[in-house]
């Protein structure tokens, strides 16, 4: 197992370190994002959030990130915006104020901002990015250059990416012992993700890792049949979530606790932390927003007018 692990690090790191590369071999073009700019204008970076409510949790993920993404990003004004109306309206209550996307891009442009570069620390490409995409249509006309970085997983290199840093962040496994990711779940075709990510796992030599979801698929039958396959007796649980709020503290470190022993596993230990928690995973988001920055998706309908046109 302790040779298999550090093959399988050393081609992880290889494949994180071509990431950039990866992703402008296909689908963008090279166009930078402030070089663009010209005297006048004025850029802010909006990293997007679903929140939550839990201070330590987003002490240790939210704010981490939007402070890693003022230093990537030196002379630029970062400014953050929450998606969950409900954690917004609880944090209010609390005297604590958040803003939701539309709120936050409306000031900026009342206040004369002209190029709007957004990062959401979403885990999948899934509902909620896909909202944050159609509300920044909706702005387009108002700035000179609007993008938007891609989640968290979104090229195979990403998983291959997490992969490791989520081996590196939990460590050597013992003889028997296995890791159990739980993921919130989604309706959205987008939910895929969790089964690539069980399987780059898998194929990465980590087949004592299994990835399942509150609501969704794979489901917790899905990761039991998995973890005995594999001769797994013993649980290390951990979410995977980009902050471990009310699923990670009730359905994961309670329900999906109880439910595993019940099917004849012990759980040795419950991590109760947040994929946001981990520097390598804040990485990631930074290089997204990075490649964003520097990268523009290509117009495929101008590509396909120009294959149409063109002689074989």
């Amino acid at each position: 197992m302790g040779k298999m692990r550090k093959l399988l690090v050393g081609a992880l790191l290889v494949a994180a370190g071509t990431m950039a590369m990866a992703h402008s071999d296909g689908g963008y073009v090279d166009n930078d994002f402030f070089k663009g700019m010209k005297k006048g204008d004025k850029a802010a970076v909006l990293m997007v959030h679903f929140g939550t409510t839990y201070d330590d949790a987003r002490a240790l993920s939210i704010d981490a990130i939007n402070n890693k993404a003022k230093k990537e990003f030196k002379g630029v004004d970062v400014k953050e915006a929450f998606t969950s109306r409900i954690v917004m309206r609880r944090l209010k209550e609390r005297g604590i104020e958040k803003l939701n996307p539309s709120e936050v891009i409306n000031q900026l442009k009342a206040d004369g901002y002209t190029h709007l570069l957004v990062q959401g620390t979403h885990i999948m490409n899934g509902v909620e990015s896909t909202n944050l995409a159609e509300e920044l249509k909706n702005y387009e006309k108002d700035f000179k250059d609007i993008r938007i970085g891609n989640p968290l997983l979104t090229d195979h290199e990403d998983y291959e990416a997490v992969a490791k840093a989520l081996s590196d962040r939990i460590g050597p496994l013992k003889e028997g012992q296995g890791v159990v990711l739980v993921g919130h779940g989604t309706h959205h075709f987008g939910g895929s993700a969790y089964a690539m990510m069980d399987y780059v796992l898998t194929d990465a030599g980590l087949n004592t890792y299994a990835v399942g979801t509150v609501e969704g698929y794979p489901a917790f039958d899905n990761v039991v049949k998995k973890l005995k396959a594999n001769g797994v007796k013993d649980v290390i649980l951990v979410p995977f979530m980009f902050v471990a709020g009310d699923h990670a503290n009730n359905d994961i470190a309670e329900d999906w606790n109880k439910d595993l022993q019940k099917e004849g596993f012990t759980v040795s230990k419950v991590i109760l932390e947040g994929l946001g928690q981990n520097p390598a995973i804040q990485n990631l988001y930074i290089k997204h927003a990075e490649f964003a920055s520097h990268h523009k998706p290509e117009d495929m309908q101008a590509k396909k007018v120009q294959y149409s046109n063109e002689k074989d």
